[in-house]
């Protein structure tokens, strides 16, 4: 639920996206947190803990009692778009060249004669409520009842690409060469299933953009960027309700 048109005063970050102390405590009175934040600092909404930033730590197990619960914190602004995240992936998950599973999206920022450009790595989000499982008519997108991933079927798949339009994210294609839809796994079949701890894409990344772990382990760093509500802490696409396990962040 977006409340940011009933609160006055909204806090407003420093340029690390860091909320001063005693603004903080004032929305933390409410019950509140931060969820995004534009660059230059605007605050875009403030809403329910629970609903939006997932950091409402026993109701959040109990209704997403995923064990790992793989999740992805992004440090946005350390992306410097050197790729190797990319590269990796297509390397590691065999992802053709017209296809994708991770990109880097570019956004300008004009101020006056000033150009910025900020760099968003973009995934599937392994929603806890996702549209593609919903809008799938053969069940070939499920999403795992033990870590959350969101996976394909590949024998399932008919092509419809269904799942694809119902993404509010785009972060599907359809692979020609399988005959079936395509997407992030977290790297699960080619290492997390083989004991590996890091996707490839979170190995590969030389600014440590990508913090991957378990959501379920307070001592993970994942849990303790999630639940740090020093910082901001956003989700893409708040608004569809599809409650995004990747999460992004500043610093």
């Amino acid at each position: 639920m977006n409340i940011s048109s009933r609160i006055p005063d909204q806090p407003e970050p420093d340029k690390n996206g860091v909320i001063p102390e005693i603004e903080r405590r004032q929305f933390l009175k409410l019950g509140l947190a931060i969820t995004g934040i534009f660059a230059g600092g605007t605050l875009l909404s403030a809403a329910s803990v629970v609903d939006k930033v997932f950091a409402s730590r026993q109701e959040f197990a109990d209704q997403y009692p995923y064990k790992p619960h793989y999740s992805m914190v992004i440090r946005q602004d350390n992306c410097i778009d050197c790729e190797r995240c990319v590269e990796a992936c297509r390397a590691t998950n065999h992802v053709p060249e017209y296809g994708y599973r991770t990109r880097i999206l570019k956004q300008d920022h004009r101020e006056s004669d000033d150009r910025q450009v900020e760099f968003i790595p973009v995934l599937c989000y392994q929603c806890n409520n996702p549209a593609c499982v919903r809008a799938c008519p053969t069940k070939a997108t499920y999403k795992d009842q033990q870590n959350g991933i969101i996976m394909v079927d590949k024998d399932k798949c008919i092509g419809c690409k269904t799942c694809m339009s119902a993404c509010p994210n785009n972060g599907r294609y359809y692979n020609e060469e399988t005959k079936s839809v395509d997407k992030c796994d977290f790297c699960f079949e080619t290492r997390l299933s083989k004991g590996e701890t890091l996707t490839a894409c979170a190995e590969a990344c030389p600014a440590k953009v990508r913090i991957f772990g378990d959501l379920s382990d307070p001592q993970s760093e994942v849990y303790q960027r999630v639940h740090n509500i020093e910082k901001a802490v956003w989700v893409q696409r708040p608004e569809t309700g599809i409650k995004p396990n990747v999460f992004y962040t500043k610093g």
